[in-house]
């Protein structure tokens, strides 16, 4: 039974996730990460830097693993502060609002990935349905909330500047940085529309493009491709690089060994009957599917403080609701990725991080990280339930 939890989540998304940390580390490691946030800065200027930060953490954000995105950028936020004097939190809030956001809904990352494999769902049509979701959604937590936050004040940050790239490599240039942190998904979106409207094509190129839209080939392809593009093409040498993926595969053991359980619950549900059980009574429980696994999502949340641990906990719980609702997976698994992210408080990192790193009083924190993700999570669900009207 162990065996066969863990080998039936392994096989569809651990490949995913190995891709997806070793790309986000390379990208952080050549220095791509602060380009792609120098490029956003000129474009917005000054008048609109909460929008430029935002999009940077939501691009940055899609490769980047939670934890190296929040290392790598709030070095950047402390180097924008320091060169316009403007509050600190008023200007971070809006790239973590994106990366908190990238994290729950859009693959390559592990909830997101883990999910969708549960609940039978399709990656690419999760991802187009997470970006159309994220995008509000982060405007509303990001630059409109952060309007709220002028008067929070920090205590000094001007220790922290922004992480350089080593002088012996060159740096990547706009382009090369962009492109390589956003080829998973071009890559995802372009042969899922393909497959869904490409009905003229002939069948041996839509086997093709089928072939080319397994999530495992798309971070296979970007892995190879930044390999050249933020490696080799900037004067990393095979080992240079191979020590990078190496350091990338270590930071993500823990969530290797957290999905891992996950399947393994999955199978006990199963083989125990509680998921039967469990489906038959809360089907005629008078709450939607979507709220239901949203709230539950929120709640193992509250109690556990880990995103990961809270999405895949409930999406064990939730998987055989599925087959007896008849609802879209696919907004399932944004349901129950919005509700990993409510409550963040003293039991989960990411709040002692943003607390420590703004060097924030208990008050400030709560007003500002806690209430920032709360707004993700409702904002989040009230997009799904949307969408789910709409696609009905």
């Amino acid at each position: 039974m162990l065996n066969q939890g863990v080998g039936n989540i392994y096989q569809s998304m651990a490949l995913i996730i190995i891709f997806g940390a070793m790309l986000g580390k390379l990208i952080a490691e050549s220095g791509a990460a602060n380009k792609i946030a120098d490029v956003m800065l000129n474009a917005f200027g000054t008048n609109k830097i909460q929008w430029g930060m935002m999009l940077t953490g939501f691009i940055v954000g899609i490769p980047l693993f939670y934890d190296i995105g929040f290392v790598i950028l709030v070095p950047i936020i402390f180097s924008i502060v320091n060169k316009y004097k403007l509050p600190a939190v008023y200007i971070g809030i809006p790239m973590l609002a994106a990366l908190s956001v990238a994290h729950g809904f859009l693959p390559p990352h592990p909830s997101p990935v883990a999910l969708v494999s549960m609940f039978k769902a399709n990656m690419g049509i999760t991802l187009i349905l997470g970006l159309a979701v994220a995008i509000p959604v982060i405007i509303i937590a990001g630059p409109v909330f952060s309007k709220t936050l002028k008067n929070i004040k920090t205590g000094d940050v001007a220790v922290f500047t922004a992480k350089t790239t080593d002088n012996q490599f060159s740096k990547p240039g706009k382009i090369n940085s962009l492109i390589t942190a956003l080829l998973p998904v071009l890559l995802l979106i372009i042969t899922t529309i393909i497959l869904q409207f490409g009905t003229n094509l002939s069948e041996k190129v839509m086997k093709i493009i089928q072939f080319f839209s397994s999530p495992n080939i798309v971070m296979l392809i970007a892995i190879c491709f930044a390999t050249y593009t933020l490696g080799i093409r900037q004067g990393r040498s095979m080992k240079q690089i191979m020590d990078i993926y190496v350091q990338a595969c270590k930071d993500i053991a823990m969530i290797i060994l957290i999905v891992a359980g996950s399947g393994i619950f999955k199978v006990v549900m199963e083989k125990s009957g509680v998921s039967v059980i469990l489906a038959d009574s809360m089907e005629s429980l008078p709450i939607h599917p979507l709220i239901l696994g949203w709230f539950m999502a929120s709640m193992i949340r509250a109690m556990v403080g880990s995103a990961t641990v809270a999405a895949l906990t409930a999406g064990s719980v939730m998987m055989p609701l599925i087959a007896v609702s008849g609802i879209n997976p696919n907004l399932m698994v944004l349901a129950v990725g919005a509700g990993s992210l409510m409550y963040s408080h003293v039991n989960d990192s990411g709040f002692w991080l943003f607390k420590e790193y703004f060097n924030l009083n208990m008050k400030d924190t709560f007003k500002s990280w806690s209430l920032m993700q709360m707004i993700v999570s409702v904002a989040g669900i009230a997009g799904v339930l949307v969408l789910n009207m709409i696609i009905k």
